[in-house]
C-alpha cells in the first residue's frame, strides 16, 4: 500500500462557518464546502448523524457528490450512546443504505460519553449495541478511563470491532490508552490538549491548534499501528477556526514521510 493511501487523514466534520477564510476560500457558501473539502482530504467523519435520525436523503446527496474512492466514517446517533434506547440502532441502520449501496461507507463510529463507565450493566450494553449494529464496520471509542483494561481490547478484537486511539489532554479520568489495533484497520481522532478548557461547557474543550512538533510527535508514536494496520484513519476534530483542516493537512504530509520511509526503507549513508 503506498504512502498515500495507507493514511487517510480528515476531519469531523466539513460545513463550519469560521472555516471561511482560514481554510476555505473568502465567500464560500455553505453548499460548495464539501466539494471544496473533498479536494483536500480522501475521507469525513460525519457527525450530523449524532442529532438526526432522518439523514438519508443528506448522505445520498454527499455519496453522490464525492469522488471515486472517496470514504465516509458515520457518527452514531446519540440514542444508541447518549441516551440508551434499543429502538434506534434499526433505525440508524436504515438511513445509511445510501453510502453502503454506493461503496463509500468506511463504518460508524460509535463514542460513548465520559459517564459510560466499565461497568458490568454498561458493558452488557455495549455487546449489545455492537449486536445490533454489526452489519457495519464499527469503531468504538470510551472517554472514561475505566476502559483502559485488557479485556477491552480482546474484547473487541473477538467482535472485529475498531479501538479508537484518541488524542486529548492528560486528566487522569479521561481514556488515554496505549496505541493497540484491535482489526486490520487504525482510528485515530485527535481532540484537543487543553485540559484547562475540557469541562468549561460547549466546544470550547476544542479550540486548540496542534504544533508541527506535537503531529511529528504523535505521527512518531504511532508509527508502529501504521506498520501493523491494512489502513489507518485519522479525524481532527478540534474544528474552531479552520484548525482542525490546517492541522489535518500537516498531518497528512508528516504521515505520508513516515510512511514512505517504512516502506522503501531508509537509504544508507
Amino acid at each position: 500500500m503506498s504512502a498515500q493511501t495507507k493514511y487517510l487523514v480528515g476531519t469531523s466534520g466539513y460545513s463550519f462557518g469560521d472555516w471561511v477564510g482560514p481554510f476555505y476560500p473568502p465567500g464560500t457558501r455553505q453548499t460548495d464546502m464539501f466539494r471544496l473539502y473533498a479536494e483536500h482530504f480522501q475521507a469525513v467523519e460525519l457527525n450530523f448523524t449524532f442529532y438526526r435520525l432522518e439523514a438519508a436523503a443528506t448522505l445520498a446527496k454527499l455519496a453522490g457528490n464525492s469522488p471515486d474512492g472517496f470514504l465516509f466514517w458515520v457518527k452514531a446517533n446519540r440514542k444508541i450512546t447518549h441516551e440508551p434506547d434499543r429502538q434506534a440502532p434499526a433505525q440508524f441502520i436504515a438511513q445509511l443504505d445510501p453510502l453502503a449501496q454506493s461503496g463509500k461507507l468506511s463504518g460508524v463510529l460509535v463514542q460513548f460519553p465520559q459517564a459510560f463507565h466499565r461497568t458490568a450493566a454498561n458493558r452488557q450494553y455495549l455487546g449489545s449495541v455492537l449486536e445490533d449494529l454489526a452489519s457495519v464496520n464499527l469503531a468504538v471509542e470510551f472517554r472514561h478511563g475505566s476502559w483502559d483494561h485488557p479485556s477491552t481490547i480482546s474484547g473487541l478484537r473477538e467482535r472485529s470491532v475498531s479501538l479508537v486511539i484518541p488524542d486529548c489532554p492528560p486528566i487522569s479520568d479521561l481514556y488515554r490508552p496505549a496505541p493497540a489495533l484491535t482489526t486490520s484497520t487504525g482510528y485515530l481522532r485527535l481532540h484537543s490538549r487543553n485540559a484547562a478548557k475540557w469541562y468549561t461547557g460547549g466546544a470550547d474543550r476544542y479550540d486548540y491548534n496542534y504544533s508541527g512538533q506535537e503531529l511529528r510527535d504523535l505521527a512518531d508514536q504511532w508509527s508502529g499501528l501504521g506498520l501493523e494496520a491494512q489502513k489507518v484513519f485519522a479525524f481532527f476534530n478540534n474544528c474552531h477556526h479552520g484548525q482542525a483542516a490546517r492541522n489535518a493537512e500537516n498531518f497528512g504530509r508528516i504521515v505520508g514521510q513516515i510512511t514512505a520511509r517504512q516502506t522503501v526503507g531508509t537509504p544508507e549513508r
